[in-house]
């Protein structure tokens, strides 16, 4: 028997997901699974999947099925369901979703969802649906998992029916983060379903209203959806041409359009107040001291070896690219989109297995969705996951910024790690951390290396040290206890 956890997708009318002993599973009735051969048969998955760009799945025979469904929960899933089969996809290391991702990634997604629709057609082959929640990230390389949302289709039918749902999660919220400054968290956090034209539409002056992007994504579909009857079901209605090849070249035609349009909204490259943080004179370190800094992480993981590691406010992800070069796979986060978008570009360029994410430690992302069961909050997606967590250069901020009690970012750090924690003390001497503070030394007098150390050992032993004596900042290797 394989213990299962409850499904986080049950709103496809044709099966739901569900986890069980580390595994994904699918349950499928008979439409679905039908749907489901006829696309996973197809040249195009076997030439997708040896790519890397779908994640692979496998039909359970007959023994394997009937071991999951001895449990409890399995069992009346598939039942609820009208279970016909069951397949099993592979496991993304990470999973991460759409508010969590910086516009680069969200831009990718949507490359790789028209890819998939274009090579669809060849085989009388569609999408049911086009959002970013069909896509998770292997490092920095974005995996289509949704089997389930490809169906066959009517070789005559020129209409592609997420095109509209295309544009609210994909288009628009690009728009709106390049044009308008506003952050993909904002955008999709509380929005299922992307961002409607007339919210965009709203936020619009008169002559933005009239230009470029915005023209054909928001204002004309808010001037025609006022002339058009809200009871008038015909828009959505299949209409099939007798000419195949018309048809077919309707859909290539509108494809290459979402093309050109995604190319058009390629986020460009932001910068902020932390971008360049990382180079030499705006740390804190000499040049000498940053060069131990790598060192000294070089020398932990090659004694260690981790295989999978959390950078905590990794800035530009010079820290996360060292544990990346040597063979670890890193989920890098930070507050500032800016920075892991520069994280992404870099990872993506040279081929590194960084997962780049907006998160904020202090403030990480909920759990999302119906009973909050459709998208983990990060936490609970990390507890335990990783086994060495760096912590470099962001305590402070969290102490003094973020006003967190030293025991608490303790024990946060031993629940998230399994084995390791690479962490940074910065003293209260340190000009970085009385920029920090403007004035309230008082508040954190009593933070002396003792002090700390006297923390971390409540969890953690300490396996090494550095210090320079000049300097105001000292480095730890430690170890979970237990």
């Amino acid at each position: 028997m394989i213990d299962a956890a409850p499904a986080s997708s049950f709103r496809d009318p044709n099966g739901a997901l569900l986890r069980a002993g580390g595994r994904v599973f699918r349950i499928l009735n008979a439409s679905g699974v039908d749907e489901a051969r006829a696309f996973l048969a197809s040249p195009v998955a076997s030439q997708w999947v040896l790519s890397g760009r779908l994640v692979r799945t496998v039909i359970l025979d007959g023994e394997a099925r009937s071991e999951l469904l001895e449990g409890s929960y399995a069992a009346d899933l598939f039942a609820t369901f009208n279970g016909s089969a069951i397949v099993e996809h592979e496991r993304i290391p990470f999973p991460s979703f759409p508010y969590e991702w910086p516009p680069e990634m969200l831009h990718a997604a949507a490359d790789l969802t028209l890819e998939l629709a274009f090579d669809l057609l060849a085989e009388n082959l569609g999408l049911k649906d086009a959002t970013p929640h069909n896509v998770l990230f292997r490092g920095p390389n974005p995996v289509f998992v949704d089997v389930a949302s490809v169906e066959r289709r009517a070789p005559g039918d020129a209409v592609w029916l997420p095109y509209a749902q295309f544009v609210r999660t994909f288009l628009l919220p690009l728009a709106a983060n390049r044009y308008l400054g506003m952050a993909l968290d904002q955008l999709l956090f509380t929005r299922r379903d992307g961002v409607e034209p007339e919210e965009i539409y709203g936020w619009l002056g008169p002559l933005q209203r009239l230009r470029r992007p915005f023209l054909s994504l928001a204002s004309l579909p808010v001037w025609l959806g006022r002339r058009h009857r809200p009871d008038d079901a015909s828009l959505y209605s299949k209409k099939l041409l007798p000419d195949i090849e018309r048809a077919q070249f309707i859909l290539r035609s509108l494809l290459k359009g979402l093309q050109r349009t995604v190319a058009s909204l390629a986020p460009k490259s932001a910068s902020s107040s932390w971008t360049g943080y990382s180079e030499a004179g705006n740390n804190n370190y000499s040049a000498e001291h940053f060069v131990a800094k790598e060192r000294f992480l070089a020398e932990c993981l090659a004694r260690y070896s981790p295989k999978r590691v959390l950078d905590v406010g990794c800035n530009t992800g010079h820290f996360s690219f060292v544990a990346a070069r040597r063979g670890a796979s890193v989920v890098a986060i930070d507050s500032d989109p800016a920075v892991v978008s520069a994280v992404w570009r870099t990872a993506n360029a040279e081929k590194l297995n960084v997962l780049p994410l907006v998160v904020n430690l202090a403030r990480p992302t909920p759990a999302v969705g119906w009973r909050n069961r459709e998208w983990p909050s990060f936490l609970d997606r990390a507890r335990g996951h990783f086994d060495l967590v760096l912590m470099l250069a962001v305590i402070h901020h969290m102490l003094v910024t973020e006003r967190i009690p030293l025991d608490e970012i303790v024990d946060l750090a031993a629940e998230l790690t399994t084995g390791l924690l690479v962490i940074e003390f910065v003293s209260p001497e340190d000009s970085m951390f009385r920029r920090l503070v403007r004035g309230r030394e008082e508040l954190h007098r009593d933070l002396t290396p003792q002090a700390f150390e006297s923390s971390c050992l409540r969890r953690f032993e300490i396996v090494a040290t550095q210090h320079f004596e000049s300097d105001t900042r000292w480095l730890y290797v430690m170890r979970r206890l237990g």
